[in-house]
């Protein structure tokens, strides 16, 4: 056993070395390329641009630009005006020769708005750039391959501040702005009435001119937001440093609501904003967005039978739900009744928590969901542990209070 271990070691030692030596070969025939130093050109050429932005120094921010790219660079200068920046940068992660003097860098970019964003918000971008006599300058710039397109590369931003709330807008006159800065401002103080764990209280919400646009904001075809007024989008990793959720408006859709369904959908918007911290994969979006309709209707007095239209005449004609809806239920782009009979689903499900044990084992128990390390379980965990009861028995319930209030 002895000789066996010690020759067995002997010929793995051989391979290793080999292994090492091949390595080596292949390790020299690249490390031995040097770096092109024209990314730290680049980089640092960048680094001035992004300090001439904040710093509102037009000449300093043409001075990166080729004359080819002068009147592109200096309209994005202008429509950033009226943004309130506190960062903007740039990571360059690569770059590749694509002529003798130029050159296509990736990178990312990243900016923050002041008060609301803790974390840069970033995105991939490639800039063009060419060198002439010994320096750099900047050809064009635009987003990677599925990245997001910035709003001010939409048009020129007009910003509001409200109480509470910043919007930013464009193609809007400021007093459609104002009035969504109002709503958002509302909506604050609902949400905080129910929502007891910390969050910033404060809403930023971007109104692009049109559904394409707001597509492009998304980074995916607009027409599948069609009839959708708002989403919300930020990071899910929590991370301390996170930039702030973003409210993106559909001005088309937003534009046939009347004032009442204006308040609904920013205060909506608003519950995801602040509930982002306990909202994890492991949230159905039943309960994240049932919760969400559940803080935007609680002080309005609809009652479900007229604020569930289409469930209520699902329930009439005998058909109540089985379960609660899944996830691909809440997919837009496909059938609008089905898509608002899930949300009412989702709604009446969080009502009846808070209607027989009271909200604060609603906020309990969205909280204790999302705490859970995978979706596998997290409900039934969660329906043990704040509501003592079963998957089973919550259905049976729900299905009752569905005919109780629908019926």
């Amino acid at each position: 056993m002895a000789d066996q271990g010690r020759g067995a070691g002997r010929t793995g030692g051989v391979l290793l070395a080999l292994l090492l030596a091949l390595a080596a070969l292949v390790g020299c025939g690249t490390a031995a390329l040097p770096a092109d130093p024209a990314l730290r050109e680049v980089q640092s050429l960048l680094d001035r641009h992004a300090r001439a932005l904040l710093d509102r120094d037009e000449a300093a921010w043409l001075a990166a630009a080729d004359p080819s790219y002068a009147a592109a660079a200096r309209t994005e200068f202008r429509r950033l005006a009226d943004v309130p920046l506190a960062g903007w940068s740039y990571r360059v992660t690569g770059v590749e020769r694509t002529g003798g003097d130029r050159l296509t860098a990736r990178v990312e970019r990243g900016h923050r708005i002041a008060g609301h964003d803790r974390g840069a918000l970033g995105a991939g971008r490639v800039v063009d750039l060419v060198e002439r006599g010994g320096r750099w300058y900047v050809t064009g710039e635009r987003p990677a391959e599925g990245a997001p397109v910035r709003l001010w590369e939409q048009g020129t931003v007009t910003a509001v501040h409200g109480a509470r709330s910043l919007v930013l807008g464009v193609g809007q006159d400021r007093a459609r702005l104002a009035e969504i800065a109002r709503l958002a401002d509302r909506a604050v103080p609902a949400v905080d009435a129910v929502w007891s764990p910390a969050w910033a209280r404060r809403v930023l919400v971007l109104v692009p001119a049109s559904l394409d646009d707001m597509g492009g904001l998304l980074a995916v075809d607009g027409s599948q937001y069609r009839g959708i007024a708002a989403v919300t989008t930020g990071e899910t990793d929590h991370r301390a440093d996170a930039p702030a959720d973003r409210v993106i408006v559909n001005p088309e859709a937003y534009d046939v609501l009347g004032d009442f369904g204006r308040q609904l959908i920013l205060t909506h918007e608003t519950v995801h904003v602040a509930t982002r911290a306990h909202t994890s994969p492991a949230t159905p979006v039943w309960l994240s967005e049932g919760f969400a309709d559940w803080v935007a209707y609680r002080d309005t007095g609809r009652t479900p039978a007229e604020a569930a239209p289409e469930l209520r005449r699902a329930v009439r004609a005998g058909n109540v739900p089985a379960a609660l809806p899944e996830d691909a239920d809440f997919g837009f782009g496909g059938d609008a009744e089905a898509l608002a009979r899930a949300y009412e689903t989702g709604w009446l499900a969080c009502a009846m928590i808070a209607d027989r044990r009271g909200e604060e084992r609603l906020t309990a128990f969205y909280r204790e969901t999302g705490a859970h390390p995978g979706r596998d379980g997290a409900v039934e965990s969660a329906l043990r542990e704040v509501l003592d009861t079963t998957p089973e028995e919550f259905t049976a319930d729900w299905r009752a209070y569905l005919r109780q209030e629908l019926g």
